[in-house]
């Protein structure tokens, strides 16, 4: 499983500047890499040149309710420009197996960091 790296100056730098967004974690869906009350900065700038990848962890649009932001990482990406979002903690997540894929345009940016 991969890991989130601690905030460090270059991105909190960033942040000051307005170059990442500060997100506060409510669920148990990415258990173990990020408990709820943890906080996370993305790069909403991310995905403007290259496309997202597998295993990115991004941050989206909740397919049902338009107002939720939802933390997951990418698992599969279909040819039709779709993608699979899924919890690391499946017990835990509501994610693209129960809304199925998301298009891109719903992927607001990619989680950079822990913001300890």
């Amino acid at each position: 499983m991969a890991q989130l790296p601690e905030v460090n100056l270059w991105e909190l730098g960033l942040w000051i500047i307005k170059k990442r967004e500060r997100l506060r974690v409510t669920g148990s869906s990415m258990l173990p890499l990020l408990k709820p009350g943890d906080e996370v900065l993305v790069n909403p700038a991310a995905y403007r040149k290259h496309p997202p990848q597998a295993g990115d962890l991004v941050v989206a649009v909740h397919p049902r309710n338009p107002h939720q932001k939802i933390i997951k990482r990418i698992t599969t990406i279909s040819p039709q420009n779709t993608y699979f979002i899924q919890g690391d903690n499946p017990a835990e997540s509501t994610d693209s197996r129960h809304f199925g894929a998301v298009p891109g345009d719903f992927i607001i940016g990619k989680v950079t960091c822990r913001f300890g």
